[in-house]
């Protein structure tokens, strides 16, 4: 798939949620935490990690899953599993 660019990413992010939140994917930014989506509770993280492996045809390990606190954080994991390199702020 190579690296897509930040939009690209947030995009299938934003599907992800879509999928598994049943919510308008344009609510999503990079900005999203938890407490914005009422349904991203443990389990609803579980069930978007599914989205996003499959959206990205990638696995999550417990350290990224731990890692994924917000959007930012879900960009910069899926970033760095696609070999990009996202800075951590």
């Amino acid at each position: 798939m190579g690296n897509p660019n930040m939009e690209e990413l947030l995009d299938k992010v934003r599907s992800a949620f879509k999928s598994s939140f049943d919510i308008d994917p344009q609510t999503i930014t990079m900005n999203t935490v938890p407490s914005d989506v009422p349904a991203w509770d443990s389990m609803g993280h579980v069930t978007l990690a599914s989205s996003l492996e499959k959206a990205f045809a990638l696995s999550f390990d417990v350290d990224d899953l731990m890692a994924m606190e917000n959007v930012k954080e879900i960009c910069r994991v899926v970033q760095s599993k696609l070999g990009g390199l996202a800075p951590r702020n």
